[in-house]
């Protein structure tokens, strides 16, 4: 997945539903810390551009997590480039 920024999302599966609401799923879990966080592996927006923004926000949200508990490593587990 690629927003308009050029920023690819791998690692997740996005869906649009029945009625077109967009969804996504991580395909992998979050280190638990960042689940503890808030992060969320599954996120819904109403476009294509407010889902990337959503997913971007989940993946950020794991990277500062694993920062601050010392584990950069674990915040590149499927993320964004």
């Amino acid at each position: 997945m690629t927003n308009d920024r050029g920023t690819v999302f791998a690692g997740w599966r996005i869906m649009r539903s029945d009625v077109g609401r967009f969804w996504a799923t991580r395909e992998r879990p979050f280190p638990q810390a960042a689940e503890d966080a808030g992060a969320m592996r599954t996120v819904d927006a109403d476009d294509l551009r407010e889902l990337c923004r959503v997913m971007a926000e989940q993946e950020s949200l794991a990277d500062t997590t694993a920062v601050q508990a010392g584990r950069p490593w674990e915040g590149l587990t499927g993320g964004h480039s």
